[in-house]
């Protein structure tokens, strides 16, 4: 997300609907669209200490997903500026979202190891990361086999084995 920038536009009022349910009044700046949604600046209430030992009222400015955010009836929003994301590139519409890079290793004991692409249906989602290198010292071992679902076996086998096989 954008780091909020000087001058701020003039902030709107909406409603915040706070993880407890409980619901306050705040001033919107800016909406920031993400992949996982649209993303809200907006100064929140608060109060501060300040130097002399007395307590001012202030602003907390926080992001807050959208759909935690509402409207306030007989307000114009139009003036708040938007962020949507930048357009993808050619080469990435026609190609498509890449898979992540690199290897996961799912283990469930002795002799029963496999390696999968990161986004692999079959792989733990909380597992590290292999390089290359490491996932084909892996595959080396007799007690690891290579998925066949997310293609590591088609794309690990060569490299362990030769691309003899694949130029006939």
């Amino acid at each position: 997300m954008p780091q909020q920038s000087s001058p701020d536009p003039d902030p709107v009022p909406v409603t915040v609907i706070l993880p407890d349910g409980q619901e306050l009044r705040a001033r919107l700046y800016s909406w920031f669209q993400t992949k996982a949604g649209w993303q809200c600046d907006v100064g929140l209430p608060s109060y501060r200490n300040t130097e002399n030992g007395s307590v001012e009222p202030a602003e907390y400015r926080v992001w807050v997903d959208a759909p935690r955010v509402r409207s306030i009836a007989d307000i114009d929003y139009s003036s708040v500026p938007r962020t949507p994301l930048p357009k993808p590139s050619l080469v990435a519409e026609l190609l498509g979202e890449r898979r992540p890079s690199g290897w996961v290793v799912e283990g469930r004991g002795r002799g029963h190891n496999v390696i999968h692409a990161p986004d692999c249906a079959e792989a733990f989602k909380s597992a590290a990361p292999l390089s290359l290198e490491r996932a084909l010292s892996l595959a080396e071992q007799p007690s690891v086999r290579l998925c066949s679902l997310c293609g590591a076996a088609q794309e690990l086998d060569p490299l362990l084995h030769g691309f003899e096989d694949g130029f006939k």
